[in-house]
């Protein structure tokens, strides 16, 4: 079940061929260039690009909508004044999302200062919680502990048409808006913006090794979630 749900990258992206890849760096490449110039078309289409991810990323760190539109735009502003400096050690989009990831870092802190005691949990212990409930597993003692008590759901007939639905999507979505904060950025830039791992560590600031636990909890969270909703869509 997990296994075909990731394959097709949770229904949201596909990765970009490395011809493709290419291609969009020379047009980088060329955007930089414009930007220094000064050319509104330039910063147009790179709004037009990145607006949407941007927006993504900003609320992994705030929830509040409101906020991470301030956090998005603050990141535009230090784009144009930023420009010149830019020296192409890392992609542009990396690059781009690095200040966003900066800014709403500053910006979560600065609203956790005026948040209830209880909300301050926030991405403490999260690593280390379980992937799956240990309910489906069977106990200690029992001939098999350790082995599924309640296997996941075999998806293997199910139509491509309902896994990739808008009323599933919706629903990846909104398990994907439940993940602790670091779990979710890693599966946003990799499983709906389509990075590559080494964009996100660049981007983030994390080692691969962190990149990837984060990555596996994440998803299998979503799939969880995904199963509890397929298997109810079943039952009725």
């Amino acid at each position: 079940m997990y296994g075909r749900a990731q394959s097709l990258r949770l229904g949201l992206v596909e990765r970009l061929p490395t011809a493709e890849r290419q291609s969009q760096a020379e047009d980088d490449r060329a955007l930089v260039a414009a930007l220094r110039r000064g050319e509104e078309r330039a910063f147009v289409e790179l709004v037009d690009r990145y607006q949407a991810g941007l927006q993504r990323l900003a609320r992994t760190f705030v929830r509040d909508r409101a906020v991470a539109e301030e956090v998005v735009q603050e990141t535009w502003v230090a784009v144009l004044k930023g420009i010149d400096r830019f020296e192409g050690r890392s992609s542009l989009k990396t690059w781009l999302f690095q200040i966003l990831s900066n800014r709403a870092k500053t910006r979560a802190l600065r609203e956790r200062r005026s948040a209830p005691f209880s909300a301050l949990a926030g991405e403490a212990g999260e690593d280390d919680d379980a992937i799956v409930d240990a309910e489906r597993f069977l106990p200690d003692g029992h001939r098999w502990a350790g082995h599924w008590a309640a296997a996941p759901a075999d998806w293997a007939h199910m139509p491509e048409e309902r896994l990739l639905g808008q009323e599933t999507l919706a629903h990846v979505r909104d398990a994907i808006e439940e993940l602790p904060p670091r779990q979710a950025r890693v599966l946003v830039l990799r499983d709906v913006e389509g990075w590559e791992p080494e964009e996100v560590c660049d981007a983030l600031g994390i080692s691969d090794g962190n990149q990837r636990i984060l990555l596996h909890r994440a998803r299998g969270k979503v799939c969880a979630a995904l199963e509890d909703y397929m298997t109810q869509g079943a039952a009725a």
